[in-house]
């Protein structure tokens, strides 16, 4: 048997919600987001599977993490979870469009089908489908929002291109 739980933490882009399925991380949803499963499919409010997500989440959004390194648990269908998979190796402030993941998968036709998976991605900013343009670079739909995905993806560019400290 399954046993789900959830947890909300802060963010400068509302609440987040945490789902784990048996103790993993398996979902990051945004208030408002497109496909986002209703409460009851979370489980109990249970803080505890979330301790190292929750840190890597604000040292993100701090600046002083580029890359999560969490296990994940993520349910969806092969193609999917190819996608999802193919989402993490887009380097932090960077994107890529449809089309280029598409070719990256060896189907170079599949543009829209990789926008309909990055679009069910169920663990957002951690498998980042905010950095997936349209082939000219235009913002495309995002599930937490075009304004957050606009956002994101200026947090990342500033961040990206911030001169650092010399010590």
């Amino acid at each position: 048997m399954t046993h789900r739980s959830h947890t909300v933490v802060d963010s400068p882009y509302g609440p987040l919600t945490l789902v784990a399925t048996d103790g993993v991380l398996s979902g990051l949803y945004m208030t408002d987001q497109r496909h986002r499963p209703p409460e009851e499919a979370f489980g109990a409010p249970d803080p505890r599977p979330f301790t190292e997500a929750a840190r890597q989440l604000d040292s993100y959004f701090r600046r002083d993490l580029t890359s999560f390194d969490l296990p994940l648990h993520l349910h969806g269908t092969p193609f999917q979870r190819a996608v999802w998979q193919r989402l993490l190796t887009i380097p932090y402030g960077e994107t890529r469009s449809y089309g280029e993941l598409a070719e990256q998968l060896g189907n170079p036709a599949a543009s829209r089908a990789v926008g309909l998976a990055n679009g069910r991605n169920p663990v957002g900013i951690i498998v980042p489908c905010h950095r997936v343009v349209g082939a000219d670079g235009a913002l495309t739909g995002y599930g937490g929002g075009l304004d957050r995905k606009r956002r994101l993806l200026a947090f990342e560019s500033s961040a990206r291109s911030a001169p650092q400290a010399l010590f």
